[in-house]
């Protein structure tokens, strides 16, 4: 087989299709590369038990397949094992799944006696003769380490298109802003936040200068935030918060209350994970821009939705043909 011989496959019920479809269009325009894009036929019996097939031969084919991590997450997780099966009985030469958004992973350790982990469950039941896995901004880096070594986690960074879309949609915000982590866990991710500032900083004549401050909190329950303390300046200043995913955005509203009470002039909040369990009305209350990406595609009013399928669609490309897909966060 000729390398580069390789299809895309996604549910055309589903919301992955247009993200698969835009996966297309850039490889045909950027990398004139026709690519055929195969639907997966997903039914489910009487009792809920979910069937797939595909109408394509799929022998010697390389498969990329892009999943919609907002189907519910029990039958998400089932159609990759099922399709896994179906892939590899159908002689697929490689197979590889393009996860924008890997559900189950926040549970990630042991935090209390008594529970699974969840991440590594999910990760040792679908790596047998899965060829890699592409995804976006993990819940941390660690987890990468519950798949075999042979099954290679391509992580790819959302915060180089955040920092462009900033700076072409909310060029005043930049010049006197303070990234803010949510809690201490996330402050990596709010450092990385502020590199990816700096590096496209460097190429204008007008420079600017970014300072990080941390939100101290201490949980009771899981949802529920018992007391929280700013560490950092933030008077006068615009203050973002980046985190890989919005789920109810309790954490979130608290926290600007705080940043408001301490003075932040405007406030911006960003997660890569759009989950909004309890919708976006009292986000949007509390911030004065909500920004999300489609790797959890959803229909949202008045919050800012950066496309992210470019980035899989370039990291597709470099995978099919060998090429460093860590280069495209240099």
């Amino acid at each position: 087989m000729l390398m580069g011989e390789f299809v895309l496959l996604a549910d055309k019920n589903s919301k992955a299709w247009v993200f698969a479809e835009k996966i297309k269009s850039y490889l045909n325009s950027n990398k004139e590369i026709n690519v055929p894009l195969y639907e997966l036929v997903v039914t489910k019996f009487r009792n809920g038990e979910i069937g797939l097939h595909i109408n394509e031969n799929l022998r010697k084919k390389e498969v990329y397949f892009i999943h919609d991590s907002s189907k519910d997450p029990q039958q998400w997780w089932v159609e990759l094992l099922l399709l896994k099966d179906l892939l590899l009985s159908s002689s697929a030469e490689k197979v590889t799944f393009v996860l924008p958004n890997i559900l189950y992973n926040r549970q990630d350790r042991k935090d209390r006696p008594h529970v699974p982990i969840s991440a590594r469950a999910f990760a040792e039941s679908i790596s047998f003769g899965v060829e890699r896995i592409i995804t976006m901004d993990l819940h941390a880096d660690q987890i990468q380490g519950f798949y075999p070594s042979n099954v290679p986690v391509d992580n790819l960074y959302s915060f180089p298109e955040v920092v462009r879309h900033l700076r072409k949609n909310h060029p005043d915000y930049l010049k006197n802003l303070v990234v803010v982590s949510p809690d201490a866990g996330s402050g990596k991710r709010a450092k990385k936040f502020i590199n990816a500032l700096n590096k496209a900083n460097n190429e204008d004549s007008e420079k600017h200068h970014y300072d990080f401050a941390i939100i101290d909190k201490e949980r009771q329950k899981p949802g529920e935030v018992a007391q929280m303390n700013l560490v950092g300046e933030v008077s006068g200043r615009t203050a973002l918060i980046p985190d890989d995913m919005i789920d109810t955005g309790g954490t979130l509203c608290a926290a600007s209350q705080i940043l408001r009470l301490k003075g932040a002039r405007n406030i911006i909040c960003y997660g890569t994970h759009g989950i909004f369990t309890k919708g976006t009305t009292e986000l949007k209350d509390h911030f004065d821009v909500v920004i999300t990406s489609n790797t959890h595609p959803q229909n949202l009013d008045g919050v800012e939705v950066i496309d992210m399928s470019s980035i899989f669609a370039e990291a597709i490309y470099r995978a099919q043909f060998g090429l460093s897909i860590s280069k495209l966060f240099e």
